[in-house]
């Protein structure tokens, strides 16, 4: 299998180059049959090729098995006519990645900031909503009729709505079984009573998974309070992005906080932060986003090709990492610990690398 690596700016190319020695590591420890294409995009690609996104990097990454990507500096770039394409969102719409699937759980010996534990993954439509860039034909969904009015314009179909809808679903039905709509139907009561007919209607064919309902801003509260009763979160675009940035922080931190976003036919990892161009080159960056990111495409890899070796190896970096977090010694600075991002990655490749040691075998222990 063929995995495409876009570096992306700011920190992403030393975090992009972190996971992509982790992912080297994992394959010789399992013997994954794993090759590895690193394309330059973003503001690299603009000043070499005139664009963030060469067309030849997106057909490298329509024929590969994944993707990788790496923060971007979209506020960096110049105006699409000028070749500044939002890369993410780009992919996004082209390879039809209407799932972004964000896990948040505590881990053992790391501070968290909610009341409770948490385990949940929110599930996130990833193709319409208020984002500007995704909802029309032609177009952008923000309008300006006069200096004075700005009006945007938000996209819910029922197509959509049943696809993420039955994605959450069937996670739910691997995990706790429980998946919760979170809405706004009392001040949107159109598009969300549109998002609401279909889940329930998916909900319908799930009788053994418990469903239920939460406010979009009683839902913010409830993470703070009480995170432990969620399971699995299904929400439109723009709540699922606010959510999953404060469900990633209560958690511990959205350094380390796991994202992918799959169709039918493909699946990206991609951290979940952003670029922080204010450490760029300083050796300080987190990397665990990006990597357990990675390691959230082998396992969805893994699934869908029927292949143990890759799920086993997503479990591998998986413990990999918890145990690193587990001691202040081994953790990085923005945690609390002394390793920049080549020594935590040299630290996470030693254990992983002994962890391989018994084989595939070893690695399902």
């Amino acid at each position: 299998m063929n995995l495409v690596v876009l570096p992306g700016d700011g920190i992403g190319p030393e975090i992009a180059a972190a996971t992509l020695r982790v992912l080297e590591t994992v394959t010789r420890a399992l013997s994954l049959d794993l090759t590895f294409d690193v394309r330059p995009i973003g503001l690299a690609s603009l000043s070499s090729a005139g664009t963030t996104l060469p067309s030849a990097v997106l057909e490298a990454c329509r024929q590969a098995d994944g993707i990788v990507l790496g923060p971007v500096s979209t506020a960096d770039y110049p105006p699409r006519d000028e070749g500044g394409i939002n890369v993410s969102a780009e992919l996004r719409i082209q390879l039809d990645l209407f799932a972004n699937v964000r896990p948040s759980r505590t881990r053992e010996g790391l501070a968290h900031w909610g009341r409770t534990p948490m385990d949940l993954v929110i599930v996130r439509e990833n193709t319409e909503g208020f984002y500007a860039d995704r909802n029309m034909h032609r177009g952008s969904g923000e309008l300006m009729p006069t200096p004075e009015l700005a009006l945007s314009i938000r996209k819910i179909s029922a197509p959509a709505s049943a696809r993420i809808a039955r994605a959450a679903f069937e996670l739910a039905a691997t995990r706790r079984r429980h998946v919760t709509a979170v809405h706004k139907s009392n001040v949107l009561a159109v598009t969300e009573g549109l998002f609401l007919r279909e889940v329930r209607a998916v909900a319908n064919d799930h009788p053994d998974v418990t469903y239920d309902e939460q406010l979009v801003d009683s839902m913010a509260a409830l993470l703070v309070r009480d995170a432990a009763r969620f399971d699995v979160v299904v929400t439109t675009n723009m709540f699922g992005d606010i959510l999953s940035d404060e469900a990633a922080e209560l958690s511990g931190s959205l350094g380390l906080a796991a994202s992918i976003n799959f169709g039918e036919r493909h699946c990206m990892a991609q951290a979940q932060h952003g670029s922080a161009p204010d450490i760029q080159g300083q050796d300080k960056a987190n990397p665990i986003s990006l990597i357990v990111s990675a390691a959230m495409l082998l396992d969805w890899l893994g699934r869908r090709h029927h292949d143990e070796k890759l799920t086993a190896a997503a479990r591998v970096i998986e413990t990999s990492v918890d145990a690193a977090l587990r001691k202040p010694s081994t953790r990085t600075i923005d945690l609390g610990g002394a390793l920049g991002t080549g020594a935590f990655t040299s630290e996470l490749c030693g254990d992983i690398g002994r962890r391989g040691e018994g084989g595939y075998n070893g690695a399902r222990d």
